[in-house]
């Protein structure tokens, strides 16, 4: 079933990053990257509040802070993110982000002791190489910005944020390997095999709760400014999306996390389709041999795994 986590969280996240990218085009909004990680934090929180009181989890409250290391990689990576949407199209932005996976296969392999079979690996590379390839074909070109920022859109800074967001997320990613790869060893606490990954996902989505706060009392009391609730339906849509991505995330990574990482990583692939679609953003033909490459490296992760059952 982890197979199956991963590719209902790579569908989840790419469509969260369409609205990601559709709430960042308001340009009269000066936090609005502050305000996709709030509403983030608020329904990423309030899904863990319910799992909490509706169910059985047997949830130890110092695993938020013994989680804590993977819940900031995360949490600030996703910010950058966030901000770097101002000044990149999606399609370029989102597979530079997500090339992570290949730093968490290497990570994986170094120092958890993994191990991949010939199918396997091959796919990994096909997946990597698409990826990497598919962020790579384009240069910035000027969006939907403020004129004071478009001076990013055509320089090295502007890909700094996913460049930023791709190695934070690539930390993230290899401790939670760390943390879900084995019952046994992780640093949970009072976790069984009923309850492993959903310890694990709690404590993250109430660190984001902490966080979404902190953000909050950041803009309306130590900035003074406001928000405008009706104009953040794209966001809240992008937080749904990408709640139900982490809550299949948790699962697909405590399965098998050195295939997992890069498969989910091919989310940009979704990303990209949707921005050409709903944003109009323009694909070249490269392009799609890359997203092609992705989508054929999937198909053989799912026989790989097939397989590895059989």
């Amino acid at each position: 079933m982890w197979f199956v986590f991963t590719l209902l969280t790579t569908f989840l996240w790419g469509a969260a990053d369409l609205f990601y990218k559709k709430g960042a085009r308001g340009g009269e909004e000066k936090y609005s990257h502050l305000l996709t990680g709030i509403t983030v934090g608020l329904v990423m929180g309030a899904q863990a509040i319910f799992m909490l009181l509706f169910t059985d989890v047997g949830y130890n409250p110092i695993n938020i802070l013994i989680y804590l290391p993977v819940s900031l990689f995360y949490i600030i990576s996703m910010v950058v993110g966030y901000l770097g949407l101002k000044y990149l199209e999606l399609s370029i932005s989102s597979p530079v982000q997500n090339s992570s996976g290949a730093i968490v296969c290497i990570l994986c392999l170094i120092f958890l002791g993994q191990k991949l079979d010939l199918l396997s690996a091959s796919a990994v590379i096909v997946i990597t190489a698409g990826i990497v390839l598919l962020g790579w074909i384009e240069r910035a070109k000027p969006s939907e910005i403020k004129p004071e920022d478009k001076k990013y859109s055509k320089s090295v800074f502007a890909l700094i944020f996913p460049l930023i967001y791709c190695v934070l997320d690539a930390m993230g990613t290899f401790f939670d390997a760390f943390y879900l790869d084995d019952i046994e060893a992780t640093p949970l606490v009072g976790v069984t095999e009923e309850n492993f990954e959903n310890v694990a996902n709690i404590s993250y989505e109430l660190t984001f709760l902490i966080a979404a706060i902190l953000m909050l009392i950041y803009i309306l009391v130590i900035k003074r400014d406001k928000i405008e609730i009706p104009k953040q339906g794209n966001k809240l849509a992008a937080a749904v999306f990408e709640t139900a991505g982490q809550y299949f995330y948790v699962y697909a990574m405590s399965g098998n996390a050195v295939v997992a990482a890069p498969t989910i990583a091919a989310y940009c692939v979704v990303s990209a389709l949707l921005a050409g679609i709903f944003l109009k953003e323009k694909l070249k033909p490269l392009q799609y041999v890359a997203i092609a490459a992705v989508i054929v490296g999937i198909i053989l992760l799912g026989v790989s795994e097939g397989l590895a059952e059989a």
